[in-house]
């Protein structure tokens, strides 16, 4: 069989096996099937010649020239690939999901985590009080508070300065917290505060986090296949490290490369997601998938660039019909 240079030019590639097939199904033969998780930029495909690469920076690829069989097996590969439902394309390096509603039902949230924090703020800042993290805290809830008062939200208190004692500043920011959780508000003073309140849930056992059945398998193939996968999450970035460091599965931390919370934006900017896309050394937003069951959040993503799936979980609230996005029920379906 002859050989030749491909015109063709493509990131760097490693040649790492042809298409082989058993009857009339056909199969990828991986020679190292194992890929670091969060190498940057690696992912595989077939390309026009067919044979098998994993992609990184631009280099010319030496490609064989195949039998007229050889073509028609490579190529029913291909079209076996491009046909599959929401298979990781070719350009198609990262995948960022949303936790409530995509990796952990919405009810573990609202009925446990959220009564966690609300039973337990008043015990930590009494606890915590003095500590360089629970003044930042404050700070940044003093901060909050201020702006919704001049705004009128409705459950904003007065905190008053530390000279009128560490009981009536607690007393203040307790009720302004319990409005916030109350009115599940996205903003980061709150959050910073309840991943803080978790933290000591979770040290503890009192509290394990959930996630869909579907969702440690998914990640470990992902990272198998070297796909890069992160966490976008209202929460902060600690208490997503927390859920996912302590899931009823064990750590699946070792399956995500990065978090990012509401200090990078609000979920439904689409900035937001044009800063995270640039955060991720992809060449364009498409190269990203987003996956997420609210669709503000969809519309947002879509708007700066980036591939877009809404997930329809048990629980979650109905998006408007004539959506006009894909849509999947598992991560099994990816």
């Amino acid at each position: 069989m002859a050989t030749g240079v491909h015109p063709l030019l493509v990131s760097r590639v490693t040649l790492v096996g042809k298409a082989s097939y058993t009857g009339t199904r056909t199969y990828i033969a991986l020679k190292n099937p194992r890929a670091a998780a969060c190498q940057p930029r690696q992912f595989t495909f077939v390309h026009s010649s067919g044979i098998l690469v994993q992609k990184e920076r631009m280099l010319p690829i030496r490609s064989k020239i195949l039998s007229r069989e050889d073509r028609r097996l490579t190529g029913s590969v291909r079209a076996g690939l491009s046909n599959a439902k929401h298979e990781p394309g070719p350009t198609r390096r990262c995948i960022v999901l949303d936790i409530e509603g995509t990796t952990t039902p919405i009810a573990f949230v609202t009925d446990v985590l959220f009564p966690y924090a609300r039973d337990n703020v008043r015990k930590h800042l009494m606890s915590t009080y003095d500590s360089e993290e629970t003044k930042s805290d404050i700070n940044l809830l003093r901060a909050q508070v201020e702006d919704d008062l001049r705004e009128g939200i409705l459950g904003s208190v007065p905190v008053p300065s530390d000279d009128a004692g560490k009981e009536e500043v607690i007393d203040s920011l307790v009720a302004n917290v319990e409005a916030m959780i109350k009115a599940d508000r996205k903003i980061t003073s709150l959050k910073e505060l309840q991943g803080h309140i978790w933290r000591k849930g979770f040290e503890n056992k009192e509290l394990i986090a959930v996630v869909y059945e579907d969702v440690p398998e998914a990640l470990q193939k992902w990272h198998a296949n070297g796909i890069k996968v992160y966490i976008y999450s209202s929460g902060s970035r600690e208490a997503q490290r927390l859920i996912f460091g302590n899931t009823s599965y064990g750590d699946l931390r070792k399956y995500l490369c990065g978090f990012f919370d509401t200090t990078i934006g609000n979920k439904k900017e689409s900035q937001s997601y044009y800063e995270i896309s640039q955060s991720l050394g992809v060449n364009k937003p498409s190269e990203v998938l987003f996956v997420t069951d609210v669709y503000q959040e969809a519309v947002a993503a879509k708007a700066a660039g980036l591939e877009v799936l809404i997930s329809l979980r048990p629980g979650n609230a109905p998006v408007p019909d004539n959506h006009g996005f894909a849509t999947i029920k598992s991560f099994a379906e990816l």
